[in-house]
């Protein structure tokens, strides 16, 4: 069995140094690698992109948990704007032209506001907010501008920003809204999918199925319909090609789980006492809801009360809290709870972990080869040549960006495999997760015996596969790199 290699993300730092020093003369050269060698020790950076009201900050706000994130049609969702972790919450502007300014933060409704004292939206080249939250302790969360938007200033921002001309993305990894698949959307992920080395790869990419309750027009079986076309969308090879997986998620419902208050609970609470027909007749529509007279005597919410539920739980949220009080759960945080599980927030939660977080190390070093070949690229020297040979030995040698490689090209479909074989391989390279129990296939909580007995199996099995004078090239090639992954999963259990 091979030696385990070296951990990507310590050779990458090598390198980074490296470079560093070889480049000690060019102040611009060594600020630009110092940040992205700094880079690995911050929590990883997570774009959240989509066309205009794809529902991009309702989202953020329901992985936070709070609403920090704007989300009306306001000047402040036209820029790019970063939320991290910290002690005492601080928004801070960056103009394009002047020092950066901390903004006074205030709230309405519940949501925060942000006063741009006056400076066009044109001249900020990006906000940050600073706010305490466990949720971004692990990851860095960017609310781009929508893509596709009418205003071509706020559209070209978001491309500028996602996929930049002249450097790699700030962002390490991308959250894709979309309320339906467009060729719109298509274009965003291929343009996304740049097919060089160290980027061929959907890995860093989640597509979601956004705003999924409306798909149903708010009925209750509405989230259903919406996960049978995610499904339908992740067994599309195109789509595959472009993005980890797709999940459906109703944002605004989980973002109205995770913040819900007591009074809105009371509102629901007396429409649930409404006659089942008053009520149902309501929600036939959003406007039928806020508008209609309640009769004459009836206990309930007012229109502009209404008005606020709907804009605060939809159509959907409306109908499922008040049928949930109606079955007898009487507790806020019952419902709020049921919001969030049936929101799909939960499954998309899992997927960041499975897919972003597991893979850590491995989208940082990927961010950060971009960052020193752009150096090498823009400052070529003689004396640079042997870091040229190093990054190309990284990417042709590194088993992390071969696993990736392989799972682009088996997801194309350009390896003829039985289904089961191909599911297998994929999930093996690490397309369903890195750890090693997502790997081999078993339950997260699986012990070390039943991992190794597994991967010892899954390795006998593919290099026989390997070995066979059944097998083509292309077919015994991947075999053998499907081995060698087994063979990384034994070397980590043994450690």
């Amino acid at each position: 069995m091979t030696a385990p290699a070296p951990h990507l993300g310590s050779v990458v730092r090598v390198l980074l140094r490296r470079t560093i020093d070889a480049y000690h003369d060019s102040p611009q050269a060594v600020g630009w690698l110092q940040y992205n060698l700094n880079r690995f020790d911050e929590p990883l950076r997570v774009a959240i992109a989509g066309k205009v009201k794809a529902g991009k900050s309702t989202l953020l706000n329901a992985l936070v948990g709070e609403e920090i994130a704007p989300t009306d049609a306001g000047e402040c969702t036209r820029i790019v704007t970063w939320y991290l972790d910290a002690q005492i919450p601080k928004v801070t502007m960056f103009p394009r032209n002047t020092s950066p300014r901390q903004l006074t933060i205030s709230r309405a409704s519940g949501a925060l506001k942000f006063d741009l004292q006056g400076t066009r939206v044109e001249d900020v080249d990006k906000l940050e907010v600073q706010w305490p939250s466990q949720s971004l302790r692990t990851h860095t969360l960017i609310d781009t501008p929508g893509i596709a938007s009418l205003s071509s200033d706020t559209s070209s921002r978001a491309g500028a920003f996602l996929t930049p001309d002249d450097s790699p993305s700030q962002a390490d990894a991308v959250i894709y809204l979309m309320r339906h698949l467009h060729a719109t959307d298509v274009r965003f992920l291929e343009s996304f999918f740049d097919q060089g080395v160290a980027k061929a790869t959907p890995i860093n990419t989640i597509g979601v199925l956004s705003r999924a309750d409306e798909i149903g027009v708010g009925r209750l079986d509405a989230l259903s319909s919406a996960r049978r076309i995610a499904r339908r969308y992740r067994a599309d090879e195109k789509i595959r090609g472009l993005c980890q997986t797709v999940v459906a998620v109703a944002g605004l419902l989980a973002q109205t789980g995770r913040t819900m208050r007591q009074d809105e609970f009371a509102a629901l609470t007396a429409l649930a006492e409404l006659p089942r027909s008053d009520l149902d007749g309501m929600l036939l529509s959003v406007d039928r809801f806020s508008r209609t007279d309640l009769p004459d005597g009836t206990a309930g919410p007012d229109a502009d009360a209404r008005a606020r539920l709907m804009e605060r739980f939809g159509l959907f949220g409306v109908r499922l809290s008040t049928t949930l009080i109606r079955q007898g759960v009487t507790d806020p945080n019952a419902i709020a709870s049921e919001l969030v599980k049936r929101s799909g927030l939960d499954e998309l939660r899992s997927v960041l972990t499975t897919q972003f977080s597991e893979r850590r190390d491995l989208l940082k070093a990927r961010s950060a080869l971009l960052a020193v070949d752009l150096v090498l690229t823009r400052e070529p020297r003689p004396a640079a040549a042997p870091l040229v040979a190093e990054v190309e030995r990284i990417l042709a040698g590194a088993h992390e960006f071969a696993e990736l490689r392989l799972l682009s090209t088996l997801r194309s479909g350009a390896i003829k495999m039985p289904t089961e074989a191909l599911q297998e391989a994929e999930r093996l390279l690490g397309g369903d997760g890195g750890s090693a129990a997502a790997r081999l296939g078993l339950e997260p909580d699986a012990g070390p015996d039943e991992l190794w007995s597994a991967a010892l199996d899954a390795a006998a099995r593919w290099q026989r596969r390997a070995e066979s004078p059944m097998s083509g090239r292309a077919v015994s090639d991947m075999a053998r790199l499907v081995v060698r992954s087994c063979e990384g999963i034994l070397a980590g259990l043994r450690r």
